[in-house]
């Protein structure tokens, strides 16, 4: 048996402490966390206190900052799959436009002006043109999560700024290979050609990109078609199991399987995971999945923002302030006019391609895997390379204060971008009405809304169900319609109306309690089992209980009352009448929350209620 070693759970423990001091406080000061993160890292670092060696405070110091990244990478690969179960692939070549389009533009027209700006500063051609491309990249980890957060994902900005940020993941793996093309020519390959080097290094190089270009399009191969075939048919059985660890098993495999694949092939894990995100966003298991996802998506973002934080030299910073802070100004300067001037020359508005600009001026993530490529094969010398990451690093801090500062921007009332109407956002699905619990009650009432033409969602935990009515076109999801989050997921503060057919009462009134308690106004429907229950259901608010009793009576009545002749409009009267005494009877709960504001309740109510809880006992 291996001895204690406390020193191995050093960094796990600070960075678990971290997240559950840093979170909370930051989100009560109403700022953003990945702030907080960053913070952190930059205190708890090895050039923070992970380089005081007294009185045993290297313990409080995060000191194997290598091991953590390696960790932490997962973080943007777990944000890339979410994207992926976000997006579909209709809705992708819906975006075919800004992702290809502007995205294209941003990224190479950047690349260029950033790259001659370090050939004029004296950086050779093969390094010019590397950090012009590391510099042109932005940060989908950071500026996706802020964006998300003040809730402008959905907006003509958020749009933009997604296409521009997922044509930018797209470039990493060509733009990795050829920083191993430059490497394999030299540290200036680009100014060295001749005619008679030329011809030599063609062979070496086609040979090169073909045994580059080829793992890499069978993997993907592989991820897209093996996707497509065995996804599905594994989450159907993972589910049918009823197994949460299970399944929570098979989310992990898919993410981290996927990643693993095209990284050994030699593109980005990201990739592989946003693949297999785009292939699961079009099955039922999509919400449960996201559900399940999101708190590992969460820590792992968080330790990425703590290692970014972390490898940040401040003693650099402080030796040489206008150097390192006058690099990072000026990129995020000549980026920000550049994506300024592409978004109006694609008709945005004003309001709309400055925000889109301050967002993605500052550097990204993938810059310190592009640069850390170029300066271990030689294309860059290493004090370059340091230099260019710290004001990445620096300028990925301002992230949060710049979309602070894009929020604050002036809009006029009216600001139309009609060219982003066909962009979808990631938080824009939205159903009118959502039904938990699609069994033979259910059923009836998403064919009735079909006939008005009535948009809505339907939830339910039982695999046959789920599958049976997916294949007829019904939009229907697998899941637990009891936890809050998955009914977050599936759109309820875009609902007009939540309806709530399961047979289950303690699984009904845990429904209805969290969606009355975060959505006042939201209508919702109940199936109760007696009068009893329905009694209760109006005490945790619902608008309106159906107890299946009174019903049945009432339907009864009518079926006698018809067969005896009585004309079919008095008929439907009399039960309309009796059926809104029944309510009347029934809703205790208006008059005992006045009673809990002070206001006192009449003594009819209070007898009726009495009487209903006595027959309830009988």
């Amino acid at each position: 048996m291996t001895s204690f070693a406390p020193e191995h759970y050093k960094e796990t423990l600070l960075f678990l402490g971290t997240a559950g001091l840093v979170v909370p406080i930051f989100r009560r000061l109403k700022i953003s966390p990945i702030l907080g993160f960053l913070a952190a890292g930059v205190c708890l670092g090895p050039y923070g206190l992970g380089s005081l060696h007294i009185f045993g405070l290297p313990f409080l110091g995060l000191g194997n900052i290598e091991a953590i990244e390696a960790v932490a990478e997962f973080g943007v690969v777990f944000l890339l799959f979410m994207i992926g179960l976000e997006l579909s692939w209709e809705r992708l070549a819906h975006m075919r436009r800004w992702v290809f389009g502007f995205g294209a533009l941003q990224v190479f027209t950047s690349a260029a002006i950033l790259g001659a700006f370090a050939f004029i500063l004296h950086e050779g051609t093969t390094a010019a043109l590397v950090i012009g491309f590391g510099l042109a990249l932005s940060s989908t980890a950071i500026v996706i999560p802020v964006l998300a957060e003040q809730k402008r994902l959905g907006s003509g900005a958020g749009r933009t700024i997604f296409s521009v940020l997922l044509f930018q993941d797209l470039m990493v793996a060509p733009l990795l290979f050829m920083i191993s093309m430059l490497g394999r020519g030299g540290p200036n390959l680009g100014s060295s050609f001749g005619p008679s080097l030329a011809p030599s290094l063609a062979p070496s190089l086609g040979m090169a990109a073909v045994s580059t270009l080829l793992p890499a399009l069978l993997a993907l191969s592989v991820i897209v078609l093996g996707g497509r075939l065995v996804l599905r048919p594994l989450f159907h059985h993972v589910a049918a199991a009823g197994s949460t660890e299970f399944f929570i098993a098979a989310c992990l495999f898919v993410v981290i399987g996927t990643g693993v694949l095209t990284a050994m092939s030699g593109l980005s894990m990201g990739l592989g995971a946003f693949i297999a995100g785009l292939l699961l966003a079009e099955t039922e298991y999509r919400r449960e999945i996201e559900v399940t996802i999101e708190p590992f998506k969460g820590l792992l973002l968080g330790l990425f923002f703590v290692s970014v934080g972390a490898s940040l030299d401040l003693r650099q910073v402080i030796a040489a302030p206008e150097r390192t802070l006058g690099f990072a100004a000026a990129f995020m300067l000549i980026k920000f006019i550049v994506i300024w001037l592409i978004g109006r020359l694609m008709r945005l508005s004003s309001v709309v391609a400055a925000e889109t600009a301050l967002l993605l001026a500052p550097g990204g993530e993938f810059a310190f895997v592009m640069i850390t490529a170029a300066v271990t094969l030689g294309s860059i010398p290493a004090a370059a390379g340091a230099h260019v990451m710290i004001a990445v690093t620096l300028s990925m801090f301002t992230v949060p204060l710049l979309a602070a500062l894009a929020k604050a921007l002036p809009r006029p009332k009216l600001v139309a971008d009609p060219e982003l109407e066909a962009v979808p956002a990631l938080d824009a699905a939205s159903h009118p009405v959502i039904i938990a619990g699609y069994g033979r009650v259910g059923q009836l009432i998403g064919d009735m809304l079909r006939q008005k033409d009535i948009p809505f969602l339907a939830v339910d935990g039982s695999v046959k169900i789920v599958k049976t009515f997916r294949r007829a076109g019904v939009p229907i999801y697998w899941g637990n319609a009891e936890r809050p989050d998955f009914l977050v997921r599936c759109g309820l503060a875009q609902a007009r109306a939540l309806v709530v057919t399961l047979d289950a009462s303690q699984a009904s009134e845990a429904i209805v309690r969290f969606a009355r308690a975060a959505h006042p106004d939201l209508t919702i429907v109940a199936r109760a089992r007696d009068a009893a229950h329905a009694t209760h259901l109006y005490e945790l608010g619902v608008s309106d209980a159906v107890p299946e009793t009174v019903e049945a009576s009432l339907q009864l009545a009518e079926a006698v009352l018809v067969d005896l002749g009585i004309p079919m409009g008095h008929v439907i009267a009399a039960v309309h009448e009796k059926r809104d005494e029944f309510r009347k009877i029934l809703q205790p709960a208006a008059g005992r929350a006045a009673e809990r504001r002070g206001v006192k309740l009449s003594a009819r109510v209070r007898d009726i209620h009495r009487r209903q809880r006595l027959a309830a006992d009988e």
